[in-house]
């Protein structure tokens, strides 16, 4: 079952959009909210398994940055649909963006997503 996560401006979002956390200042400069605790404590968690790491990585390094899950299968060693479930799984997170086309799903990086969660991690402050 997905949720919508509250942005800041009270509005929900879609299924699989970062949570609001993403934007917020580094963990370094200002505590986070329960609310965004929780928020990239979903997306960490969606990163946090060997065969969703690699995807990631498949998916980025594959030919114009998207990959069909028949791309992906054989690399990873596991049956269609086990990698089918951790792409939805990265998909739910926010992580990967789907496109259906025909009875194919490609998959690519969503813009930006991965470098938001680098830059609530780092623990360098800029002024």
């Amino acid at each position: 079952m997905t949720t919508a996560i509250e942005t800041t401006s009270g509005a929900p979002e879609q299924p699989g959009a970062l949570p609001t956390v993403a934007c917020c200042a580094p963990l370094a400069r200002t505590p986070l909210s329960l609310a965004e605790a929780q928020g990239l404590a979903g997306v960490l968690k969606a990163v946090a398994e060997p065969a969703r790491l690699r995807l990631i990585s498949l998916v980025a390094a594959h030919e114009g940055g998207e990959a069909c899950v028949c791309d992906l299968t054989e690399p990873l060693g596991l049956s269609q649909p086990t990698v089918s479930h951790h792409l939805r799984t990265l998909v739910d997170a926010g992580l990967l963006h789907r496109e259906k086309r025909g009875v194919w799903a490609y998959y690519s990086l969503v813009p930006g997503a991965l470098d938001e969660i680098a830059r609530v991690l780092t623990t360098t402050t800029q002024s």
